[in-house]
């Protein structure tokens, strides 16, 4: 499977926006947006170019798929699912991203960030319904049940990570036992569920459409 094994710093510093991409280190006086604002490659004395419509719109897409880790062809495959369903597309294209399990794990607290919740789910620490699930690209539905699988190691990670993002508050859609360790998916999610309310849909919407 194809995946950006980069600097993910660079990412943000690239859009110009934090993508917590690092978890709570973005928080921090660490982060490189804070330190270091511009794109890299860039010198602190060349002006800034003026972006296009198109330019624009580019780069609200390319926002989106590093804020949820997929490649262009997967972010296509979701655009066209989007299209198909009822309602508006940009909308649909948001909540089938939100729906994956590396981000619910992410967004739950069971992880630390969406890369340690990738980790988590590809070594097979978590489960499903009761089975071991290692997709990351797995789309939650409403009844599900995910919680850590019931080794020492798996148990350990999710109880450190809830630990450390004690203040943190999960999504309506998501019902978090702290103490058991499980995330119920309680509804699907709606817009304002959505973690990243700054994000432009319709500008994706009308780049995918051409």
């Amino acid at each position: 499977m194809a995946r950006y094994t980069g600097n993910v710093c660079r990412l943000c510093r690239r859009e110009g926006h934090k993508l917590f991409l690092k978890g709570r280190r973005c928080e921090s006086e660490k982060c490189s947006v804070d330190r270091r604002n511009i794109p890299p490659g860039s010198n602190l004395r060349t002006r800034p170019r003026r972006l296009s419509d198109y330019g624009v719109h580019l780069r609200e897409k390319q926002k989106v798929k590093r804020i949820y880790g997929v490649l262009e062809r997967q972010f296509i495959r979701y655009f066209k699912m989007a299209e198909r369903m009822k309602g508006n597309t940009g909308v649909n294209l948001l909540t089938i991203l939100e729906r994956r399990l590396d981000n619910v794990v992410d967004a739950s607290g069971l992880s630390i960030s969406r890369f340690h919740s990738r980790q988590m789910i590809n070594h097979g620490h978590m489960m499903v319904n009761g089975r071991k699930m290692d997709i990351v690209s797995y789309m939650v539905r409403v009844g599900d049940v995910i919680q850590a699988r019931d080794k020492e190691v798996s148990k350990k990670l999710t109880s450190e990570s809830l630990q450390l993002n004690a203040d943190k508050t999960a999504p309506q859609w998501l019902k978090v036992d702290a103490e058991a360790g499980t995330i119920t998916v309680t509804a699907l999610p709606a817009r304002e569920d959505v973690r990243f309310q700054d994000i432009q849909e319709q500008f994706i919407v009308e780049l995918c459409s051409k």
